[in-house]
Order: C-alpha cells, then sequence, then structure tokens
C-alpha cells in the first residue's frame, strides 16, 4: 500500500462506533437501533465507514452491522472508556471514531475527513454553529494513543481538542438525534430520502 495517504487523503482506516450508551433524553430507549428511513441509526453509521478495513462497534452485539463487537467495562462507562476499549481493537494508521446516532453521516462527510486529516493528527466535522463534533472524526491512531496514555480527563474534547484536529463544515452530517425532535426530523427526512442527498426536510 505503501504511503498513508494519496490524492484522497488518509487511505486505510478502521471505524469505532460508540453504540453503548443508554439514551436518557429519549427515554431509556435503544438509541443506535432505532430505525430512520428502513435502516437503525447504527446500520447508516456502518454505511458511511463500508470501506474501512475494520469496522468495531463499542456496545452490545446485534445481527447487522457485520462488525467486531467489543463492550467497555463497566458497560455504560462513558465515550473515554468506550475510545479505550475500541481503540484496542484498531490495525490501522488512522481510525474514524463516530456515534452511532449520526444518521445523516455518509460516505462523502467520511471522505472530507480523510482528505483534511491527513495532514495533521486529524479533522473533526463541525454544525451549524461551528462547534466540533469529538464523536465523528478521523484521527491518527498513534497520537491518539500517546494522548490517551498520558490523560487523566473525563471529556472527549480534553483529549482530542489538543491534537488540533482540522475542522470539515458538514452541518447535516454533523447532525445527532438526541431528543424526540431531532429523532422525528431525522425519520421525516428518512423516508423522502432520494437515493443521493439527504435534504434538511426531504423533497
Amino acid at each position: 500500500m505503501g504511503a498513508h495517504h494519496g490524492r484522497r487523503g488518509v487511505d486505510g482506516y478502521d471505524a469505532v462506533v460508540l453504540a453503548g450508551g443508554a439514551a436518557r433524553r429519549l427515554g431509556g430507549v435503544d438509541k443506535p437501533g432505532l430505525d430512520v428511513g428502513g435502516r437503525t441509526m447504527l446500520e447508516r453509521v456502518a454505511e458511511a465507514v463500508r470501506d474501512a478495513a475494520l469496522l468495531v462497534v463499542v456496545g452490545p452485539p446485534r445481527p447487522r452491522p457485520a462488525a467486531r463487537y467489543v463492550r467497555e467495562d463497566p458497560p455504560g462507562a462513558g465515550p473515554l472508556p468506550a475510545l479505550r476499549t475500541g481503540l484496542a481493537e484498531v490495525g490501522s494508521p488512522w481510525f474514524a471514531l463516530l456515534a452511532a446516532d449520526m444518521p445523516f453521516l455518509d460516505g462523502e462527510a467520511v471522505a472530507a475527513l480523510r482528505r483534511a486529516a491527513a495532514v495533521g493528527d486529524g479533522a473533526v466535522l463541525v454544525d451549524a454553529e461551528g462547534r466540533p463534533q469529538w464523536l465523528a472524526g478521523l484521527w491518527r491512531t498513534a497520537a491518539v494513543r500517546a494522548a490517551l496514555a498520558d490523560y487523566s480527563g473525563r471529556s472527549l474534547r480534553g483529549l482530542l481538542a489538543p491534537l488540533d484536529p482540522a475542522e470539515v463544515l458538514r452541518p447535516e452530517a454533523a447532525r445527532d438525534c438526541d431528543t424526540p425532535e431531532e429523532l422525528a426530523r431525522a425519520r421525516e427526512a428518512g423516508d423522502s430520502e432520494p437515493r443521493g442527498r439527504l435534504g434538511p426536510g426531504g423533497s
């Protein structure tokens, strides 16, 4: 394979999807398993990284998507323990770190992250307000492992922000579903989804 990155940016990468937390604002339902446009949110995220060398899902095993399923200890301990558990499985020089509740994430957004990340240690999607989405990024594996080894904090932002990631403005792809309103909006867009781009409210 040679170099880590060519015209498309980062070539080989693994994907780690965090799919374990209980969705308190959605009444404790299994958020990754919720249906949007005929597929679960987790399946939609998995589809966006279908060219990853390895898909690691940190959460309870499911029939779909096909992935390496692992659990943080204790389950539900939060994103940092989940990241540590998922990262232990990563063998590629780069990995995508994603939440399972981003039904609008697509391959184009992941390709944009791969292009942007290649010049440094990572890249993250930013939302319409310009806030980085720390669970929507692509990172140099060695840089995150080194940062984790020295990190005693509790937040992903505290861990990842010092790596100075490139920012990729993709407000639609960066949207997650934390509330019943956001889920309803996602389902409306998913139901009217043309093959290709998703508009904010469908057609």
